[in-house]
């Protein structure tokens, strides 16, 4: 991607969701944002948001609010409109459904397709959304980007994209995430009555989590290991958690498990560090940033063998079947008694989660602007 005439273009970001979701591909949005600021000296950004956002993301590129919401029915036609006197050479929708018109190239960011390989596990507006729209979304783009091999693959296999459209550039984690000292740890157990030690998860409440399952594993850990360490949730209710809190309360586990909803941001560094491990038994994930962000704080993560977990986590923790709850209690078994074992991917982790830069994303990023807008 380095043979191409630069000229000056002005490139469109539209970070409109940033309003309404955080965490996910809010995240990826505003680091993005960061980070081609720090990068890219040589075009002109137009970073677009909600008319109701009352913060701006970016600090050096120009900022623009829009009045189109997210995912409504009518969003492709009236963000054309809305865009149509920006004169765009290029836009880039990071939630990878694009307007009608708006920009004479475009770039759109396809996290996965968990609404196709589950569409069980959405609202049904939200598989309207995206199955209606996600085929003439990767033929309009002019180039796709992809958080995952895994992704890659899906779109090859499900919609029959040439390989050669698709580029991955894997994400970045924050600075944040790190190993903290003892004394920035204490006050956020206090804060949040955490105890000495726990098994985490972090993640929308929510079927594609595979919650339940991990509960079925745990109950078979607390048989095998009666004094295991409670199991703490931490994230947001999502779809169908009423139906979830039934089944969980039928296996009769609720002195074990402590919830603790919607911790902000700049705790969950502390909440990570004083985990004794980190369990993602999610059926389909576009990136997992949990498993990353618990690698560079120094704890261990246990994951599925499925989608884009095994290439965030490589070789550190251990991989399972999320159907098989006997694997995931094995695997968390594992973590809590064997120390030395535990000791050597902690180390392992430490260093796989420093090859996730932000800056690097960033980069392979720009290259495809500069590719797609030589097309």
């Amino acid at each position: 991607m380095n043979h191409y005439t630069l000229r000056t273009m002005h490139i469109g970001i539209d970070t409109r969701l940033t309003h309404y979701r955080t965490g996910g591909i809010s995240t990826y949005m505003r680091r993005l944002v960061m980070a081609l600021e720090l990068l890219d000296t040589e075009n002109d950004y137009t970073i677009f948001q909600s008319h109701k956002a009352t913060e701006t993301i970016t600090e050096r590129f120009r900022s623009a609010r829009l009045w189109t919401p997210c995912h409504h029915r009518l969003e492709r036609l009236a963000l054309s409109v809305e865009l149509a006197r920006f004169r765009l050479d290029l836009l880039h929708s990071p939630d990878f459904i694009p307007p009608l018109h708006g920009a004479r190239q475009h770039v759109i960011t396809v996290h996965d397709l968990t609404f196709m390989h589950y569409p069980q596990h959405l609202t049904a507006d939200a598989r309207r959304y995206y199955n209606d729209q996600i085929k003439t979304a990767v033929k309009q783009a002019a180039h796709i980007l992809a958080d995952s091999e895994a992704t890659k693959t899906d779109l090859i296999q499900m919609l029959s994209v040439p390989p050669e459209k698709i580029t991955v550039h894997m994400l970045g984690v924050d600075e944040q995430f790190r190993q903290l000292a003892h004394n920035e740890l204490e006050p956020i157990r206090s804060k949040f009555a955490l105890p000495e030690n726990y098994i985490l998860f972090v993640g929308t409440f929510e079927p594609r989590k595979n919650i339940l399952g991990l509960l079925q594993a745990y109950k078979l850990l607390l048989a095998d290991l009666p004094d295991a360490p409670p199991l703490l949730l931490v994230g947001r209710r999502g779809w169908l958690f009423a139906e979830t809190m039934q089944e969980i309360a039928e296996l009769g586990l609720d002195d074990h498990i402590l919830w603790r909803e919607n911790i902000e941001d700049a705790d969950l560094p502390a909440v990570y560090n004083l985990a004794s491990l980190l369990v993602l038994p999610s059926f389909y994930e576009g990136f997992g940033f949990p498993a990353l962000e618990a690698m560079a704080c120094g704890t261990v993560p246990i994951v599925s063998n499925r989608s884009s977990l095994p290439e965030v986590v490589g070789d550190v923790g251990i991989q399972f079947n999320p159907d098989a709850p006997t694997e995931i209690k094995q695997a968390m078994y594992q973590v809590l008694t064997d120390t030395a074992w535990r000791n050597e991917q902690v180390t392992q982790g430490l260093a796989r989660a420093k090859t996730f830069r932000w800056e690097t994303t960033a980069q392979i990023t720009r290259d495809v602007y500069r590719m797609a807008a030589n097309q």
